[in-house]
């Protein structure tokens, strides 16, 4: 490699670093949290792995890289970290509705989790929000995954309406009734808005952050909300582990409720998908599965990024 080669490499590297929000230092602790957990001397270990590139809602940029995401991670999981392959459940693409992932999720890790156990659950594929009618955050929004069955209502963005997400209280009380400390939740998606920067392509799904303009200058209050079947789960959860509206906002503000949540950005920041030669995925996830699976080789961060630079081409 030249000189000038290597230069526009580590020019690059920082830059898809930045678009991540993330420094060298903090990508690194992440994967040390995530290493911590997954290289527990125990032989129970479980993962639930969802990935969704194909949504049928033509009116968000459509992705390459989640699927290939849960395969990079059950990769990692099985020939690194000693899982069972039929201690990994994927559910990609059109399997990855709402109502498989919580039922899979109720089944496979909650039904089966015992303390000390290691739990893994990743999600890759759009992220967007809705309006939370219990205003636990600031700006009244709570950020969602979006399951393949979840589609925008009609008249969007004129109108709002429910969707079919699952939002991040959800995902908080799932978390916490696994009843072990060792669980790590991985995100990488966002809701930043939907687009493409350059050769990488964000993954968010419009939401109510693009209403926000609209509400603005047309002095309206168009909102996506939560279904009705997203509320009532969440109320059978709360219900089950004894929480109040109360105490989940109080506890929402703290933090995550056990183990380790590893998400690919921020509120104000960007998840992206990307080709690395011939493989197509997430920026963060290809990058936190390389970075561990080349720790006995002593490779930094940095040299794990050039690598991935290197290898990054138009979709």
């Amino acid at each position: 490699m030249t000189r000038i080669k290597r230069r526009q490499l580590l020019s690059l590297t920082g830059s898809l670093l930045a678009t991540l929000g993330l420094s060298q230092l903090e990508l690194k602790q992440r994967a040390i949290l995530y290493r911590s957990v997954l290289a527990e001397n125990t032989p129970r270990k479980r993962a639930l792995l969802v990935g969704v590139n194909n949504y049928p809602d033509t009116r968000w940029i459509a992705l390459e890289g989640a699927v290939n995401d849960v395969k990079l991670q059950q990769e990692l999981l099985i020939h690194r970290f000693g899982f069972q392959s039929d201690q990994i459940l994927l559910l990609t693409d059109h399997e990855a509705t709402r109502e498989n992932i919580l039922q899979a999720f109720e089944e496979h890790l909650i039904q089966w989790a015992q303390p000390g156990d290691v739990v893994v659950f990743h999600f890759s594929g759009h992220g967007s929000q809705v309006f939370d009618p219990d205003q636990i955050f600031q700006d009244g929004q709570v950020s969602t995954i979006v399951p393949v069955d979840s589609i925008l209502p009609p008249g969007y963005p004129n109108k709002g309406g429910k969707v079919n997400d699952i939002t991040g209280h959800t995902l908080w009380l799932l978390m916490q009734a696994i009843n072990t400390e060792n669980v790590t939740f991985i995100l990488d998606s966002c809701h930043s808005g939907g687009a493409r920067k350059g050769i990488l392509t964000v993954r968010s799904r419009p939401g109510n952050r693009e209403l926000k303009e609209l509400n603005r200058t047309e002095n309206s209050n168009i909102q996506l909300l939560a279904s009705p079947q997203e509320q009532e789960y969440q109320k059978q959860l709360m219900s089950r582990l004894n929480l109040t509206a109360s105490d989940l906002a109080t506890e929402r503000k703290k933090g995550v409720p056990k183990g380790i949540m590893l998400a690919a950005a921020r509120n104000d920041q960007a998840a992206i998908d990307a080709s690395f030669g011939d493989t197509a995925a997430g920026i963060f996830t290809y990058t936190l599965t390389r970075y561990l699976w080349q720790q006995t080789g002593g490779d930094s961060v940095s040299q794990v990024m050039i690598s991935a630079t290197a290898k990054l081409r138009r979709i």
